[in-house]
C-alpha cells in the first residue's frame, strides 16, 4: 500500500469545514472525476466516477472518528482505496484540512487507467492537491455568499 498526505488551510471556522465535508452531494464540485454522489443508508455513499474514458460506480463507507475531527472512508467496491480528512482548527476563523489517501498502485492503475493514467504517484498527488484547492474555493465562496 502507498500513502499520500496533503493539506490545505482554509478561511472558515472548523465547524463549517466539517459540515461541508459531509455534504456528499457537493463532491462533484470539488473531487476530480466524480460526476454524481449520493448518500445511501447507513454511512454509505455511492459515487459515479469517470476516469480514463470509463465510467464506474464506487461505493464507500464514511465514518466519523476522533470526536468529530476526522472523517474516514473506505471503498467497498472497486480498487483498494481508503483515506481520511482531518479537520484541524488553526484559529477561530481558519481551518486546516489534512487529507490522507491509502491505495494499492497496481489495483488503482488497473481500475482507473494504464501506466500513464491515474495510478502514477505524481498524478495522484496532483489530483489530491487540486481537489483540496477546489474544496477551499468552494467553502470560502459559500462563506462570502452568506
Amino acid at each position: 500500500m502507498s500513502t499520500l498526505e496533503e493539506h490545505v488551510d482554509i478561511s472558515v471556522p472548523v465547524d463549517q469545514a466539517w459540515d461541508s465535508l459531509h455534504r456528499v452531494e457537493n463532491y462533484p464540485r470539488f473531487v476530480e472525476g466524480v460526476r454524481e454522489a449520493r448518500s445511501r443508508t447507513g454511512n454509505r455513499t455511492l459515487l459515479d466516477i469517470e476516469t480514463g474514458g470509463r465510467t464506474q460506480e464506487l461505493e464507500a463507507e464514511i465514518t466519523d472518528r476522533d470526536q468529530g475531527r476526522t472523517m474516514a472512508w473506505q471503498a467497498l467496491s472497486g480498487p483498494d482505496l481508503a483515506g481520511s480528512f482531518s479537520v484541524l482548527p488553526i484559529d477561530a476563523e481558519h481551518t486546516r484540512i489534512q487529507a490522507r489517501l491509502e491505495y494499492d498502485p497496481g489495483a488503482v492503475r488497473e481500475a482507473f487507467g494504464g501506466q500513464k493514467g491515474f495510478a502514477q504517484a505524481s498524478a495522484i498527488e496532483r489530483i489530491v492537491r487540486s481537489d483540496l484547492d477546489h474544496f477551499k474555493e468552494l467553502v470560502e465562496r459559500e462563506t462570502r455568499e452568506r
